[in-house]
């Protein structure tokens, strides 16, 4: 398991300039990550290629590990603002599990990085890794959104958690070659469907007739 360094809070940029340099912290280290993996890439390889200052780097981000749930948030968030409407007739669980299985594609694409990014966001303590919160709001908002709950009961908040728990281990038992692809992909779309037929909004089932 990665090791978190020293504890305490990392800075925050707020200029321009200071966003610029955070923004190419991100992009060295998601390059670095997808070509060497979570073990063999060093923070010192990852502030010369991001054309920043050792200290730099460390200001923004202590650790290993919240640099590379940093990398996970910018992605997930990214994904988030670009999800497309689901297609007509496919019900909201089946919606779900569709932004799910594409999520998981798209990770797959790059195993060393992806794996690089679960480990660390499995690390992360919330209370010293911000990003880890902001995984946690954006699967949330993607899950909600995708099932037209905008005002989610407890219930629907704990059904949601439990999936994206769920869909964390799915992904990591892939990567680790223990589920074929397509076993997973199998996997999300039937969580998808026993965790969100009870949420608040489902379809009440038919009368027997």
């Amino acid at each position: 398991m990665p090791r978190i360094a020293e504890v305490r809070a990392p800075a925050e940029p707020s200029s321009p300039e200071q966003r610029a340099r955070h923004q190419r912290i991100l992009r060295a280290a998601a390059r670095l990550g997808a070509e060497k993996g979570l073990e063999r890439v060093q923070m010192h390889e990852v502030a010369k290629t991001a054309g920043v200052a050792i200290a730099t780097l460390y200001r923004y981000f202590p650790s290993k590990v919240h640099l590379f749930t940093a990398v996970m948030a910018e992605q997930i968030e990214r994904f988030m603002n670009n999800l497309p409407a689901p297609k007509p007739g496919t019900s909201p669980e089946d919606a779900v599990a569709d932004v799910l299985v594409e999520a998981s594609r798209q990770l797959f694409r790059k195993p060393a990085l992806a794996t690089a990014m679960l480990r660390s966001a499995n690390a992360a303590n919330a209370a010293t890794v911000t990003d880890a919160g902001r995984i946690d709001a954006a699967f949330r908002t993607i899950i909600l959104r995708t099932l037209g709950l905008d005002e989610p009961t407890a219930r629907d908040l704990t059904l949601t958690r439990l999936l994206v728990q769920c869909w964390f281990g799915v992904l990591q038992s892939s990567l680790n070659g223990r589920v074929a692809i397509p076993d997973a992909e199998n996997d999300i779309r039937l969580a998808c469907r026993l965790l969100l037929a009870t949420r608040s909004n489902a379809a009440s089932p038919a009368p027997a007739g």
